[in-house]
């Protein structure tokens, strides 16, 4: 399975505009959608809010369904998944995974600080089936909401891994505070979807070949 050098937040030499010398850790998400296909320069930087003092909790929505499987999209989605859940056990931030694919969507983590044995149970998750994108939103959507009336605090981020072979177009779920679409597309043909579906949900698309290239760490 493959091991991603992903991280969601680090220390850096700069610190963010109006911020304080305690406030140096760049959210790796927005950072790396401002800069998009240029080469990193210090404007690009975004950096994590002081508000997240109640915590963190990133809930992951995983496409399991037929056309992740071409091209080893789950594969390649699986081994994201651990490092980032590696990242959290690092950092003792909350995650939780839903899963959709084939008729319907479950909750298969959390929310809960993961634990050593993550690759181990994510490997297993299989694929196959229809795109029951709206039922695995909706999943997501109410563990987001439960989250928000037991931490009022915790700053919730929301994270759509798919290739965005489904047409639908949900609402944003009212529990995320931030909004990021890991774009698994590959075709020369692109149908865009990921992106439509971040700029509808004022969130972030990210390709999954920048989260992979290593040009963040």
């Amino acid at each position: 399975m493959m091991r991603s050098g992903f991280r969601w937040q680090d220390d850096a030499g700069h610190v963010a505009r109006g911020g304080s010398a305690g406030a140096r850790r760049i959210a790796w998400p927005r950072t790396l959608a401002a800069k998009r296909d240029e080469a990193l320069r210090a404007e690009h930087l975004r950096f994590v809010h002081e508000e997240a003092r109640g915590g963190m909790l990133h809930c992951f929505v995983l496409d399991c369904s037929h056309s992740m499987l071409s091209g080893q999209r789950l594969a390649l989605a699986k081994g994201l998944l651990v490092a980032l859940f590696d990242q959290a056990r690092v950092t003792r931030s909350e995650v939780a995974l839903v899963c959709f694919g084939g008729t319907g969507a479950e909750v298969r983590f959390g929310p809960a600080v993961p634990r050593w044995w993550n690759e181990r149970w994510i490997a297993s998750i299989g694929g196959g089936g229809g795109t029951p994108f709206l039922p695995g939103i909706d999943k997501a959507g109410e563990l987001l909401e439960r989250a928000a009336r037991k931490k009022r605090t915790q700053q919730r981020w929301l994270w759509v891994l798919t290739d965005g072979r489904s047409s639908h177009l949900p609402s944003r779920p009212v529990g995320a505070d931030h909004v990021v679409v890991v774009d698994f597309e590959r075709e020369r043909v692109r149908l865009g979807r990921c992106s439509h579906l971040a700029r509808a949900w004022n969130g972030e698309c990210v390709p999954v070949d920048a989260l992979l290239s290593g040009s963040h760490a």
